[in-house]
């Protein structure tokens, strides 16, 4: 590889070798989540505790092309990706930073827009943003504007969730309808309009989380123990690349094979539609506003009656499950399809719709 692609930016293949083969190895990166989690032992910032202190820490920019788009803008989208990132390793989120490079000749109006939604998203999501930075580029030397947000939150004891977590027998939940935001993108920057309507899904999931994680434990009689979340193993947002992406990391990570129901995928008549149309699989394209978690299956039952309840998760559903692994099935995704067959779920190859977040 001599030069770097669009698919690069794609969450697909192509990005995960250029992390794993060029960063990774230059700043030792052992794991790759959404967040990384930092432990304070004895901290001078808590000089008086002897108990582990710990942080999830994460960044991330955001390009996505237009800036306006049904459902949220870029702004929004920043404060939303960076709670669910923070979340999604089953941190509290409490602050965020952001930072902004500017073109030439933007318009004042729409940075008082994307600000404002800001502002809002925030405090919907119940985070301060407590620093920033502004730059300015030559007219025709951006794209109107980039932001990029880093996060810090707090992980609570007994709250550790991870890959290595993930046993035969866990389900898989995904909390609402998938492709919504891609969807919404693509359509907005082509033109095109699909009946009914679709809206970008963008969301914060922290509240959504916090009640999981209650929830799980409550349901194991406070038994969950450390490493097991009550129940809870993992989360992720499958946002570049999709459900299937998402589903592939984790079976790479956990060595296991993800089996998944083609019957059980919410799928919007919006997105569904728009798919049938595009040729687009919907399990490849982008979220912003739903998250994926590997459950034990017996919370599996009473987690999805709860979140129901709520907004965010009143589409949850169980779409599969972690299966008994050979070696010939080891860190593979198979879906079951509709008609009774098999396929194997990869990651995206190549970029479907390039700066979608």
């Amino acid at each position: 590889m001599e030069k770097i692609l669009l698919g690069h930016g794609s969450g697909g293949r192509l990005m995960h070798q250029l992390i794993k083969e060029y960063f990774a190895p230059e700043f030792d990166l052992k794991e790759l989540n959404d967040s990384a989690v930092i432990n304070f032992y004895d901290s001078p910032i808590h000089p008086f505790t002897h108990s582990p202190i710990r942080l999830a820490f994460t960044t991330d920019s955001y390009v996505v092309s237009p800036i306006f788009f049904p459902g949220g803008n870029i702004g929004e989208l920043a404060v939303n990706g960076t709670v669910n990132d923070l979340s999604m390793v089953g941190a509290v989120p409490l602050h965020l930073s952001v930072g902004f490079i500017l073109e030439e000749g933007f318009p004042i109006n729409d940075l008082k827009k994307i600000l404002s939604s800001m502002a809002a998203a925030a405090k919907n999501a119940n985070v301060t943003i407590v620093a920033g930075d502004t730059k300015v580029v030559d007219k025709g030397k951006g794209d109107g504007i980039f932001i990029n947000t880093s996060g810090v939150g707090i992980i609570h004891d007994g709250i550790n969730l991870s890959p290595k977590n993930i046993k035969a027998g866990d389900k898989i939940i995904v909390s609402g309808f998938i492709g919504s935001h891609g969807i919404a993108v693509l359509s907005e920057r082509n033109g095109l309009s699909f009946e009914p309507p679709v809206m970008s899904d963008t969301a914060p999931l922290n509240g959504l989380v916090e009640m999981m994680l209650g929830v799980a434990n409550l349901s194991l009689g406070n038994r969950g123990g450390k490493g097991e979340a009550g129940g809870v193993r993992m989360m992720r947002d499958p946002t570049r690349g999709g459900v299937a992406t998402t589903l592939k990391e984790m079976s790479d990570d956990s060595g296991l094979c993800i089996t998944v129901y083609e019957e059980s995928l919410p799928i919007s008549s919006g997105v569904r539609g728009a798919c049938e149309l595009l040729g687009l699989d919907p399990l490849y394209v982008a979220n912003e506003g739903i998250l994926i978690a590997i459950v034990s299956a017996d919370v599996a039952e009473p987690l999805i009656n709860e979140m129901k309840k709520y907004s965010l998760g009143k589409d949850a559903a169980v779409i599969g499950e972690v299966s008994d692994s050979d070696r010939r099935t080891r860190g593979m995704v198979l879906l079951k399809t509709a008609i009774g067959g098999t396929r194997i779920i990869d990651m995206l190859a190549g970029e479907q719709l390039p700066r979608i977040c």
